[in-house]
């Protein structure tokens, strides 16, 4: 069955960094889009960037566009979201995701920035 474990969540001050890292299972990795999204309760969730099989294209939502970036080790199965200059307003759930038959959502990771 499809999996998405997200880690590298956490409490940042602002300004800080946070590396985000979604490993897949279940499915040929390869052959898929990843998305990352976030969400503040009370929310929808909010695309926040998205990469292609081969990890050529790339599409940042505005609001992270010189902040964040998105990659994919193919090899590895994982999807990784950097996040440079975080400023409060960042503070949210990130979720990885996948469409295969469906759609497939990790449990989420925590991302704090406060001081």
């Amino acid at each position: 069955q499809v999996q998405l474990v997200e880690s590298g969540g956490g409490l940042m001050q602002p300004g800080g960094s946070l590396r985000l890292v979604c490993a897949a299972s279940g499915f040929i990795f390869k052959y898929r889009p990843m998305d990352w999204y976030r969400q503040t309760p009370g929310n929808e969730r909010e695309l926040v960037a998205t990469i292609d099989p081969w990890g050529r294209t790339t599409n940042m939502a505005d609001s992270v566009k010189g902040r964040f970036t998105i990659s994919r080790d193919n090899d590895a199965s994982t999807v990784s979201l950097p996040m440079n200059n975080l400023p409060p307003a960042a503070t949210a759930v990130s979720l990885c995701h996948v469409t295969r038959d469906t759609d497939y959502w990790g449990q989420g990771t925590p991302v704090t920035v406060s001081s």
